[in-house]
């Protein structure tokens, strides 16, 4: 009896150790650096979105966001996902930073 209640016990202590609600471990680390890393591949993602191929066909082309509908959700995404295909250079050019500064510290 009393070796199945120091075995509760010692299980009661791991679960306090672990806390933070079971997320990732990885998510404990997660800083600044991540998060701008992680907001530079989401641009990069909607910069490669192709017209013709992706959008279009999903009615969400360019044609969709001229007039009234600006103001709506679908609007504004249709709106960023334009202004990241426009900014396309400055995208490559944070890239090429991003790289260097993971070659630097590894």
């Amino acid at each position: 009896m009393q070796k199945e209640e120091n075995w509760v016990a010692g299980e009661k202590e791991e679960l306090q150790s672990t806390e933070l609600f079971f997320l990732p471990q990885n998510f404990k680390e997660m800083g600044l650096w991540t998060l701008l890393e992680g907001c530079l591949l989401l641009a990069n993602t909607l910069a490669i979105l192709n017209e013709d191929r992706v959008l279009a066909p999903r009615g969400w082309s360019f044609q969709e966001y001229s007039g009234v509908r600006r103001k709506s959700l679908k609007g504004q995404i249709i709106g960023l996902i334009y202004a990241t295909q426009y900014l396309r250079v400055p995208l490559i050019l944070l890239n090429l930073l991003c790289i260097v500064v993971k070659l630097v510290s590894g």
